[in-house]
């Protein structure tokens, strides 16, 4: 059940201003909900399942070209709509839960995602695989910013910890289990749809039995309008995060538009579970980098995440560049990109962790979705450009290098504000 705006003792504790951090609101009388570390573990796996399911499709483009007959342009146009759509559902989506609750948000996205899966399962051209991306987009925006601010409700440290964790082990386990599911079991551009249909349904179940975190109030419309307005509590950390994660998802994009056919360059071979891959390397160095570095300080996780980020890519870059086929030219690049998603995964989570502690309860929602309103947008524009590139301009493997070469100098950039802004921002922004 939402929640309802009541007044004096009546209104329920859940209803009102978030959980202290580690704390349990008041049990409802009768109604039995998830503990805070079960409703944590719920939340976090609803973050796995969306971006395993955007980069679900990443294996299945070598398929469903030889089925179609349609260019890289067409491969990173798919990708792209998913990226715009997700911006767009961000800007419009990204706040309600501030207003609306956090579960109805939820409830409203896995219904979207169910949609788009069977969408997916029974397309018959790119059109059909263009709407589902912009469903399954929409319903991601959504739930982004009310997930990532319900994990920070139910507790501000784990909370922060889980959300740079969970998308990375998400894209990581979409683009493998998509592959393997496709090789391994019948239908296979429609196995691993229904699949992800039954993971939300489950899902839904599970956020029927949370206790609301959120609180409902007015000014559901005007959340409603597109805005850039931070609290400004959060403005020098964000101006410090918005370059660095612009440079890493920018990374992410080019695994996850032509990964799967520079791999198959390299390696020569047209086999789904190689396609997905190179995203799987990338993203599941980028979870492993979490736990790694949670001991250290944000900014110094940011910095680190740059330079290995600098590093990883100038090794893809070197293996892509001794030519296509062979050994060394693949293990080279899929050690780069090890490399290059640990650098992936700390700065995210570094940008995060900077961030997100500055906000008050009710500005979570849409201070984090305003960070991935920066992220999707490293992760799509270069994406669409890079396509566009591979048809007219040099080919595959010289757009490869020189969208690499691009990630290097925004890195670099993005290394030099951190290390020139040290001085300029609050100290509790400097030691995150």
């Amino acid at each position: 059940m939402t929640p309802t705006t009541t007044s004096g003792s009546a209104r329920r504790p859940a209803e009102r201003a978030a959980a202290a951090p580690g704390t349990e609101p008041p049990a409802i009388p009768g109604r039995r909900r998830l503990p805070p570390t079960a409703a944590r573990l719920l939340l976090a796996s609803i973050i796995v399942s969306l971006l395993a399911a955007s980069s679900a499709p990443t294996p299945l483009y070598a398929v469903y070209q030889g089925a179609w007959g349609f260019s890289a342009i067409t491969t990173t146009v798919v990708f792209g709509v998913y990226a715009v759509a997700v911006l767009v559902a961000l800007l419009i989506l990204g706040r309600i839960s501030d207003f609306v609750g956090r579960r109805p948000m939820l409830f409203v996205a896995l219904a979207g995602q169910i949609a788009a899966m069977v969408v997916f399962a029974e397309a018959g051209g790119v059109g059909a695989l263009m709407a589902g991306r912009v469903i399954q987009g929409v319903a991601t925006g959504g739930a982004l910013g009310a997930i990532g601010a319900g994990l920070l409700d139910i507790d501000r440290v784990k909370g922060a910890a889980a959300n740079s964790f969970a998308p990375p082990l998400g894209t990581a386990t979409g683009a493998l289990v998509s592959g393997l599911i496709v090789r391994f079991l019948p239908a296979p551009t429609h196995t691993v749809y229904y699949v992800l249909v039954a993971v939300f349904a489950l899902q839904a179940l599970g956020v029927a039995a949370m206790r609301e975190t959120g609180e409902r109030k007015p000014g559901l419309l005007g959340a409603m309008v597109p805005e850039f307005a931070l609290p400004r509590s959060a403005r020098a950390a964000v101006a410090v995060a918005v370059p660095v994660l612009f440079a890493v998802w920018s990374l992410a994009g080019l695994y996850g538009s032509l990964g799967p056919a520079v791999v198959d360059r390299l390696v020569h071979t047209t086999s789904v579970v190689y396609g997905g891959l190179p995203l799987f390397v990338l993203a599941g160095a980028a979870a492993l980098s979490v736990p790694t570095m949670r001991q250290l300080s944000s900014r110094t996780v940011m910095t680190v995440g740059v330079v290995t980020l600098i590093v990883g890519v100038a090794g893809t870059l070197a293996a892509v560049g001794n030519g296509a086929g062979g050994a060394l030219p693949a293990t080279g690049f899929f050690v780069g990109s090890a490399v290059a998603g640990f650098g992936f995964g700390a700065g995210f989570q570094g940008g995060i962790r900077l961030v997100v502690p500055l906000v008050e309860p009710h500005e979570r929602a849409g201070v984090l979705s305003l960070l991935y309103v920066v992220s999707y947008l490293g992760m799509g524009v270069p994406a669409v450009a890079a396509g566009f590139l591979v048809v007219h301009g040099g080919g595959l493997l010289d757009t490869t290098r020189e969208y690499g070469a691009a990630v290097v100098v925004l890195a670099a950039a993005a290394l030099a504000g951190l290390l020139l802004g040290r001085s300029r921002v609050p100290a509790a922004v400097r030691e995150g």
